[in-house]
């Protein structure tokens, strides 16, 4: 069995590793761009840095607005809400941060999430079909989880995984421009224009493929954290699991379906995969396997 914080150390060092493999794979991404233009490496991560902190400040800035308001999150009442309010104003307290702001979305699917830009700037949102089926201890330990987001800076990291993400994109859909309208290596003979537009094809199309991997692996090691830091808030990680299984046997209305307002960049900010399960491989999702989450929950102590 593993001890919280033995848990909380392993996957922060993780988190951390998968995050410099990120840089390194963009300063390598940016060298083969580089070459492809016939620019020399300093000028090509100059330019790069400028998309880099541009996208980034606007991230930064407005990305947990966008995140709120394509969720449909609504502020909540606290006259409404009162064991809502007060599991986040007691588990901000243990995690020894700024009360957040609390959003409840109408939805009938169990979930909920952390965003802002810092801890000062952050709101938790939750849905009323996680309040409809939780009872008071489980809404504290997801609560407890996200206000781990929170204090972990995990909101920050993931922040900065998406902006290399998006910023990699953004890079590889010029490469891909242009290579269907001929590119520089269109311009250049024989086989040196043959290795850049292979190089082209390659960057332009598996780059952002392979910072996806990078960024979900990211993910799912912040949620692992949150889950031993969350159960150590509460110091009842049976707690957190109970409300994991229950999402995990949840049958959504086939009416009303899965989570309303999803996206493939909003949903790694979600207490537990707001998409259907999937037979695909675990590199693709959005969060660890959740009999895998339980399983270390049940057997932490």
């Amino acid at each position: 069995m593993a001890s919280f914080f033995d848990e909380i150390a392993r996957n922060r060092i993780k988190s951390i590793l998968m995050l410099l493999v990120f840089g390194a794979f963009f300063c390598i991404v940016i060298t083969f761009v580089s070459y492809y233009f016939g620019l020399s490496i300093e000028l090509g991560l100059v330019i790069s840095g400028v998309v880099l902190l541009i996208y980034g400040l606007f991230v930064y800035y407005s990305g947990d607005k966008f995140i709120l308001k394509t969720s449909g999150a609504k502020p909540a009442d606290k006259a409404a809400y009162p064991t809502l309010y007060s599991a986040v104003e007691g588990l901000a307290a243990a995690q020894q941060i700024p009360m957040p702001k609390v959003y409840v979305i109408n939805d009938q699917n169990p979930n909920a999430f952390a965003t802002g830009r810092n801890k000062k700037h952050a709101s938790i949102a939750v849905t009323t079909g996680l309040l409809a089926i939780m009872n008071r201890s489980e809404l504290e330990a997801v609560i407890a989880h996200e206000a781990s987001h929170i204090g972990n800076n995990d909101i920050q990291f993931m922040m900065i995984a998406i902006v290399f993400a998006g910023a990699i994109g953004i890079i590889a859909g010029i490469m891909r421009m242009s290579f269907f309208f001929g590119g520089p290596g269109g311009r250049r003979n024989g086989e040196s224009a043959g290795i850049l537009l292979l190089i082209g094809l390659l960057v332009g199309l598996l780059a952002p493929f392979f910072a996806m991997l990078i960024r979900l692996a990211i993910s799912r090691r912040r949620e692992y954290m949150a889950d031993a830091n969350g159960a150590r808030l509460t110091r009842s990680p049976q707690s957190l699991a109970s409300a994991l299984t229950k999402i995990k046997n949840f049958t959504p209305s086939p009416t009303k379906g899965p989570v309303h307002n999803v996206s493939q960049v909003t949903a790694p900010m979600y207490f537990s995969n707001p998409f259907k399960k999937s037979s695909i491989s675990n590199i693709f999702s959005t969060h660890p396997p959740i009999d895998e989450r339980i399983k270390r929950l049940q057997n932490m102590y």
